[in-house]
C-alpha cells in the first residue's frame, strides 16, 4: 500500500481504476468522477460503527467493523478482480480512497494488496480531494466568454471552437441543463451541487494541464444553471472576462429555437412557462399558454424570446466596466462552424 498526494492521485486516475470505499449514501451524494463504488460498510453498518466509536471506544468500533468486513472480503476481491479484468486486464495498479484516508481505505487496501494488487491510497481521502476542488475555483484563469441572445447557438458554436483547437469548458454539459427555465426539458437529471463542482474542477485542471495554458472558453451563463450554482470565485472571473457577443437577427434565432425545442413535450413547455410567470407577466403567460395549447410553438417562442432578450440585456449591463469587456461580432446567420471561425477571426483584428 502506497499513500499518494492528490496531484499524484489525479494523474494516476486517468489510467487506472479508482475505488471509493465510502458508504453508498456518501458515494451517491458526490464522488470522485469516474470512481467505482466499493463500500466497506453499508449505510446502516457505517452508523453502527460510528456510534460505537463516539460512545464506546475506538477498539469496539474496530471490532464491529471487522465483523462487517470479514464476511465481505471474498466478494470484494472478486468484484475488483472482475472489473479489473474487464477494464484494465494485465494492470495490477488500482487507486482507493475513503473519507479521510483512514481505516476504511487502509482495510480495503490491505486486502487487495494481499491478493496481489498494487494499491495506491489517497492521502487525506475524499476530504483532501474536496479541498483541492474548491481551490481550483480561486485561480485567476484567463477566460474568454462566448455571449449572445438566447437562440444564438452558443453551445454549438463552442463545440465548433473546440474542433478548431480551442480550449472549452462546457458548463451546461456538465450541469445537464441548457440554462433557461426550459433548459432541463429532455435532459438527464442534474448532478448534486458537490458533484457538479467535482466534475468542473477536474475539467478545468485537465484542460489547463493538457494545453499548458491558463485560458479557456466558456458560454455566458447566469450564475444559476437549473438547480446548480457556479462557484462564486469562478463566476466572478467569468463576469470580469472579455465577452465575445455574437449578434444574430431575432428571426434567425426564433427559427433556431423553434427547431431545437419545437418537438419537446407541450406539457413540459407549459410547466416551464408557468414557473417564470411572476417575472414574465400574467398577460404574457396567458397568451403563451394559449399558443402552446393550440400547438402554435413558434408564436409562443416569439413571446418568450422577447422576454429572454430583455432579461439578457438587463443582466449584461449589470457588469462592471461592461463597455470595455464586450466585443460585438455581427453575424448574418446561425451557422456554428462559420460563426466559430468568425469569432476566432475577430480576436486577430
Amino acid at each position: 500500500m502506497k499513500k499518494i498526494s492528490i496531484s499524484e492521485f489525479i494523474t494516476l486516475s486517468a489510467h487506472h481504476l479508482v475505488f471509493d470505499v465510502r458508504s453508498p449514501d456518501e458515494y451517491n451524494h458526490a464522488h470522485y468522477p469516474g470512481a467505482v463504488s466499493l463500500p466497506l460498510f453499508s449505510d446502516e453498518e457505517r452508523k453502527v460503527v460510528g456510534t460505537a466509536y463516539k460512545k464506546q471506544s475506538k477498539e469496539m468500533a474496530i471490532k464491529l467493523g471487522l465483523d462487517f468486513f470479514g464476511i465481505k472480503m471474498r466478494s470484494m476481491v472478486e468484484e475488483v478482480e472482475k472489473l479489473c479484468n474487464r477494464i484494465q486486464p494485465n494492470d495490477k495498479k488500482i487507486l482507493v480512497h475513503c473519507w479521510r484516508g483512514g481505516m476504511r481505505s487502509a482495510a480495503v487496501a490491505w486486502l487487495l494488496n494481499l491478493y496481489g494488487y498494487e494499491v495506491y491510497v489517497l492521502e487525506g481521502g475524499y476530504k483532501a480531494f474536496r479541498n483541492w476542488v474548491l481551490l481550483q475555483f480561486e485561480y485567476p484563469y484567463q477566460i474568454k466568454v462566448l455571449g449572445g441572445y438566447t437562440g444564438s447557438a452558443k453551445t454549438e458554436t463552442l463545440q465548433e471552437l473546440e474542433k478548431l483547437g480551442e480550449n472549452i469548458i462546457d458548463l451546461e454539459g456538465i450541469a445537464n441543463h441548457k440554462g433557461s427555465a426550459f433548459g432541463g426539458i429532455g435532459q438527464m437529471p442534474q448532478p448534486t451541487q458537490e458533484m457538479f463542482e467535482n466534475i468542473l474542477a477536474l475539467k478545468i485542471s485537465e484542460k489547463i494541464s493538457q494545453q499548458k495554458i491558463q485560458w479557456f472558453w466558456v458560454e455566458d451563463e447566469s450564475q444559476r444553471i437549473g438547480n446548480l450554482i457556479i462557484p462564486n470565485a469562478f463566476w466572478d472571473s467569468i463576469r470580469n472576462s472579455t465577452l465575445f457577443f455574437i449578434d444574430i437577427r431575432f428571426e434567425d434565432r426564433l427559427n433556431f429555437i423553434n427547431q431545437t425545442y419545437g418537438n419537446l413535450d407541450i406539457e413540459a413547455l407549459k410547466e416551464a412557462t408557468i414557473r417564470i410567470q411572476k417575472r414574465f407577466g400574467p398577460n404574457e403567460t396567458k397568451i403563451t399558454l394559449a399558443f402552446l395549447d393550440e400547438n402554435n410553438i413558434k408564436a409562443a417562442f416569439e413571446i418568450l424570446l422577447n422576454y429572454y432578450d430583455k432579461q439578457y440585456i438587463t443582466a449584461l449591463y449589470k457588469r462592471e466596466n461592461v463597455e470595455h469587456l464586450i466585443q460585438k461580432i455581427v453575424l448574418t446567420e446561425i451557422n456554428p462552424k462559420s460563426n466559430a471561425e468568425m469569432v476566432l477571426s475577430s480576436q486577430k483584428n
